[in-house]
């Protein structure tokens, strides 16, 4: 028997926590909801004409992965914390795969945005898994390092997804784009077989839905968290107010060709990965979150500031809107990773479910702004794009000031839990 045990241990190595190859693996399953929001930008003219549909209908396409994503969320977040996360991110990859296919097979309008929900709900899976595992796994200033590598990873994504899907279009036309999250998905699949159950799994009272809908009203009822997860949800919406914004404006209002805008939106969102670095460096050297986040709080305002007047002031021109973007994304990359720790830190016992619910807001915040940028988008400058923008930075900020900092001065503990904590190192 031992050598048999001895011969699946060398059959199957493990992924231990510290390594490269975990880092990979939180990097690819952070990315998955992400790239399924983007993948599909370059192909959305082509895919109309597949379904006859006309273009203006395809933006029920983001609706309708968002919508999944966010919903699905809920579900997944307290029912890892008490089955495990490879569970969640399983069944997530399955559903994902099962989506894409549907969408490389759909004929119709309503078929293909059916399988793009499925798709969402798939992919919410290992996206709000690998935020409970950097919890379960890792504390304090290691924790923060972490949280700054997915942020990294998910903000870097947008740069590369709809270059993948420009160039998948050019091999085999719009269905084939569907391909990438199917082999995304396959892999990690493959690869969470080689890591131990990060939860150390407790049995929580009371009955399934009971014991869901209590755990969703303690993490409400904190005031920190909601403080960390509405900053952050913000923030996330100015972002998706340029990724929105920019595609109208560079290529309706400037005439730009949609492969320079990618060009240019793919470098403007570099600073995304310079904001997460720098983020790191000061959990490094021991600067506090609330003074990281108020930094890039403050970044965040006043770029998107400077766009408004630069709106109001006359013709759009590229400097200004490129110039936001960078100062935008830069933010985010500081705000981020440190208020999505927050927003976990505090419940041990529920991280699953404290990250359902924040990037829920999240994704709601991101799909809010971008409805507005396009609701409102004039047809020839940055005016919704620069107002949405500052809208959501002084939401985060409002959100920082009046919820986190004043809990924070007051030092509080973590919120009750019906149990002990679950999240041990594995």
């Amino acid at each position: 028997m031992g050598l048999i045990r001895a011969a699946a241990v060398s059959a199957h190595p493990r992924i231990r926590p510290g390594s490269a190859a975990f880092s990979a693996l939180l990097g690819l399953l952070a990315a998955l909801p992400t790239f399924g929001i983007d993948m599909i930008l370059p192909s959305l003219s082509d895919t109309a004409a597949a379904l006859n549909v006309p273009p203006s209908a395809m933006g029920a396409a983001m609706g309708a992965y968002l919508l999944g994503l966010g919903g699905a969320l809920l579900v997944y977040g307290p029912v890892s914390d008490r089955l495990g996360r490879k569970p969640a991110i399983a069944c997530g990859c399955l559903l994902l795969i099962g989506g894409s296919l549907g969408c490389a097979a759909a004929r119709t309008l309503p078929h293909f945005l059916l399988f793009r929900a499925l798709q969402g709900i798939g992919a919410a899976g290992p996206g709000m898994a690998v935020l409970a595992m950097v919890r379960d796994l890792f504390e304090g200033e290691a924790a923060r390092a972490r949280m700054s590598f997915v942020v990294l990873t998910i903000n870097v994504v947008p740069m590369i997804a709809p270059t993948v899907g420009a160039g998948l279009m050019d091999l085999g036309g719009w269905r084939l784009i569907h391909a990438a999250p199917i082999a995304a998905a396959v892999v990690a699949l493959a690869a969470i077989r080689h890591i131990d159950e990060p939860l150390r799994r407790v049995s929580a009272p009371g009955a399934a839905v009971t014991g869901i809908l209590r755990g969703y009203g303690r993490i409400l009822a904190s005031r920190v968290f909601l403080g960390y997860a509405l900053c952050n949800a913000a923030a996330a919406g100015a972002v998706f107010a340029y990724i929105t914004g920019s595609a109208l404006v560079f290529i309706d209002a400037l005439g730009f060709r949609p492969l320079t805008y990618g060009l240019v939106f793919g470098a403007s969102s570099l600073s995304v990965m310079g904001g997460a670095f720098l983020n790191g460096r000061l959990a490094a050297r021991s600067i506090g979150p609330s003074r990281v986040i108020g930094t890039g709080l403050a970044l965040a305002t006043a770029s998107a500031a400077l766009l408004l007047g630069a709106a109001l002031a006359g013709p759009p021109a590229a400097p200004p809107v490129i110039a936001a973007m960078v100062g935008v994304a830069l933010a985010f990359g500081l705000v981020s990773p440190n208020a999505m720790h927050g927003a976990t830190e505090l419940s041990p016992d529920a991280a699953g479910a404290a990250s359902a619910v924040a990037v829920f807001l999240q994704m709601g915040g991101a799909a809010l702004a971008s409805d507005l940028v396009a609701r409102f988008f004039d047809g020839r400058s940055a005016l919704s794009m620069a107002t949405v923008m500052l809208g959501c930075s002084l939401a985060a900020a409002a959100a920082h000031a009046g919820l986190t900092r004043p809990a924070d001065r007051r030092s509080p503990a973590p919120f009750p839990s019906p149990a002990r904590q679950h999240g041990e190192t594995a």
